[in-house]
């Protein structure tokens, strides 16, 4: 005789049509939104180049300070025994990258990725990573394909990568200041299931660039019925540093927006795995840039000038400079206005319940 096992949920129906009965259930509010392709082609120019720094552009670093404000975990891929990080009451756990100071790290590239979705988002940029199958079916517009010439790049490209093309930006790996790691609970989320929701669609073609909503808090499962995961707690800080070469002041001021340093658009990052149930807010501090304006002097000296080190009220004034060339150039308001609702933070919005 055979135990009866429990059944695995099935996902939610994402139609619109009822379930069955006299009416129709009330549909929770989606966690994520779309944020529209601008009506105009994307701009294809040739980069700046790396052969040399270019004297009418912007060289230097950005130094950020990284706080955790929802439960954040970026996974390894790797499942270990509990007891393997120095946690005996967990059988097994997914990891994320830990020093041998037993402290947490943000791979550059996931802080890369985030940030750029976003930068593609408001600049009338191409997509940088679509789905083969879609683009087969032709869903994608022709304009917002991959850029595959690295002599005509989009605005994104440019500064962070295309095929052949490094880009403009180097992320480094983000250190946690917080010792050790907490353990969360997170509940199996299914994948997402375009074909059987309209809302990923318009006119037959790929609605926009989907984004999750900032919540104030991430669901946690508990032992019993979540998924165990080694995760940065809230109010964990990060630190990074984002090195630029020959960036125009408003591709500077552009990046700024995105980490949330214009006081209007106060944006934060969805930085890991979990977004649809809260997790991965971040919002992030520059807590000074240093710039790199008089190349030969900084070549042949050992310390860099005080004067190229922007802190207080002279780094608030220059990064809002760049930030309003980023406006007067760059910048797709009607976009931008879509996506605020989306990644404006603090936010009021509860995570969604039910099945994931």
């Amino acid at each position: 005789m055979t135990a009866n096992r429990p059944q695995r949920p099935q996902p939610p129906n994402r139609s619109n049509r009822p379930s069955g009965g006299d009416s129709s259930p009330e549909l929770a509010p989606k966690p994520y939104e779309f944020v529209s392709f601008s009506k105009d082609k994307p701009n294809l120019q040739h980069p700046a180049g790396h052969h040399q720094y270019l004297s009418d552009r912007m060289h230097g670093t950005l130094y950020l300070t990284l706080k955790v404000q929802t439960s954040l975990h970026v996974s390894t891929g790797v499942v270990v025994m509990g007891s393997d990080i120095g946690n005996n009451r967990i059988p097994l756990i997914k990891t994320m990258v830990q020093g041998v100071d037993q402290k947490l790290s943000i791979q550059g590239s996931s802080l890369k990725g985030c940030i750029r979705s976003v930068y593609e988002a408001i600049t009338n940029s191409t997509l940088a990573v679509i789905t083969s199958k879609y683009k087969r079916d032709n869903k994608y517009p022709s304009e917002r394909l991959p850029c595959n010439n690295k002599e005509k790049l989009c605005p994104a490209s440019r500064v962070f990568g295309a095929l052949n093309w490094q880009g403009l930006l180097d992320f480094n790996d983000a250190k946690c200041e917080n010792m050790g790691f907490s353990t969360g609970f997170m509940p199996s989320l299914y994948r997402p299931r375009p074909d059987e929701s309209s809302a990923y669609f318009n006119q037959g073609r790929v609605a926009g660039r989907k984004f999750y909503y900032h919540t104030i808090r991430a669901i946690d499962k508990g032992q019993n019925y979540g998924i165990p995961v080694q995760q940065a707690g809230r109010e964990y800080i990060f630190k990074t540093k984002l090195n630029f070469n020959n960036l125009l002041p408003e591709e500077l001021g552009t990046l700024l927006i995105v980490l949330g340093q214009d006081s209007k658009y106060p944006i934060a990052l969805k930085v890991g795995g979990g977004k649809p149930i809260g997790m991965g807010t971040m919002t992030v501090i520059v807590d000074k840039i240093a710039r790199s304006q008089n190349l030969q002097k900084r070549y042949s000296a050992y310390q860099l000038n005080e004067s190229d080190e922007l802190i207080g009220d002279t780094l608030q004034q220059f990064m809002q400079t760049q930030i309003q060339a980023a406006y007067s150039r760059l910048i797709q308001q009607p976009q931008l206005d879509q996506l605020i609702p989306v990644l404006r933070y603090p936010s009021d919005r509860e995570p969604p319940s039910g099945i994931y």
